[in-house]
């Protein structure tokens, strides 16, 4: 079940706007170059920010996500007919080759069920052509990201064209490693409503994960650094052999 900042169709609409600095994937991007990908599956593709980047550079691309009012947000997008949009999650894929796999920002982290993320892994495992590439990231549970999740260090007023003034903020609700729950509070000011969305991420550790990856029978080719949060996530690349 998606959180309801992604499956609520008024938190869906303002989603972009809110999170507007999408350089985290500007290392997705080049990793596409680096591997020569011109088939590409987005597992969590979300308002399909990154897919029609993809579609963009003329790469074939398949955007999944189980959250209906996100991927009518990707649909409406301009160029969002060179996009194969899928309303599902990667369990149940239809038939794929592709030569990269991705899970942008907090998608493998929201996986946070063991058995779903074993079937995430894989269903990417054969959506992927022999030789091709999962790539994601993950944050380093020995930072405690969630420290910073407070009101104090969120709070902010977003002015969206034709929404008006929208305040938002989070608030840590648990911490029961390696699960961590939040809530995010939205203030709309044209009428008053206010909607929250619930988010659970599980914070695994390197180990656990380069085990998970070994386990569907993925080579680990390389853990790197995240370029926008240095020393604090987790880049993995795993292929298929």
């Amino acid at each position: 079940m998606a959180d309801d900042c992604f499956r609520h169709p008024r938190l869906a609409a303002i989603y972009d706007p809110l999170d507007a600095d999408r350089s985290d994937l500007d290392a997705y991007l080049r990793m596409t170059e680096e591997f020569g990908a011109r088939r590409v599956l987005d597992i969590g593709c979300g308002t399909g920010v990154f897919a029609l980047l993809l579609a963009d550079r003329g790469v074939d691309v398949v955007g999944i996500d189980p959250a209906q009012a996100s991927v009518d947000v990707a649909r409406a997008k301009p160029g969002s007919e060179r996009v194969r949009w899928i309303c599902g999650d990667a369990t149940a894929l239809p038939p794929l080759q592709v030569d990269l796999v991705t899970m942008t920002a907090n998608v493998a982290q929201d996986i946070a069920d063991p058995d779903t993320w074993h079937q995430t892994l894989q269903g990417a495992f054969e959506a992927l052509r022999p030789g091709g590439h999962l790539v994601f990231e993950t944050r380093d549970p020995a930072r405690r990201a969630w420290e910073e999740w407070t009101r104090e260090h969120s709070h902010r007023v977003t002015e969206i064209p034709g929404v008006g003034s929208v305040e938002s903020w989070v608030q840590l609700l648990e911490v029961s490693r390696p699960l961590v729950t939040f809530r995010w509070t939205y203030v709309f000011a044209a009428d008053g409503q206010v909607l929250t969305s619930d988010s659970t991420l599980r914070f695994r550790e390197r180990e656990e994960i380069e085990a998970d990856l070994i386990t569907h029978g993925y080579a680990v080719q390389d853990v790197r650094d995240a370029p926008d949060r240095p020393g604090r996530e987790f880049v993995f690349l795993a292929r298929r052999p």
